[in-house]
């Protein structure tokens, strides 16, 4: 995997974190990742999958306080909850499949 390929993964897994609401402080700013951001880039991994499972846990918090009958909650907030957790965890997915491949290259 060339290091554009490295490149476009890990701006990927950036804008997860942002569009998540999540900021990690110490992800680096710089394009080009040095050995010492190596800490970084597992923080960013891991701040990735706990983004991806919160909004996970709040799809399935709102699918169960609707099916019990909580006036607070509506069809079309379980529908955009569950919508957002599967798109972020197939971003995730398709995340996880790059770094495969770039591991196995």
């Amino acid at each position: 995997m060339s290091e554009l390929q490295i490149q476009s993964v890990l701006n990927q897994m950036r804008t997860l974190i942002q569009s998540s609401g999540m900021q990690d402080a110490n992800a680096p700013t710089d394009a080009r990742a040095t050995p010492r951001d190596a800490s970084s880039f597992g923080q960013l991994l891991r701040d990735a999958l706990r983004a991806v499972n919160g909004l996970q846990q709040d799809s399935m918090d709102l699918q169960t306080r609707f099916e019990l009958g909580d006036d607070r909650v509506s069809l079309p907030q379980v529908t955009l909850a569950m919508s957002k957790a599967s798109i972020a965890f197939d971003a995730l997915s398709q995340t996880r499949n790059r770094l495969l491949s770039a591991y196995q290259e």
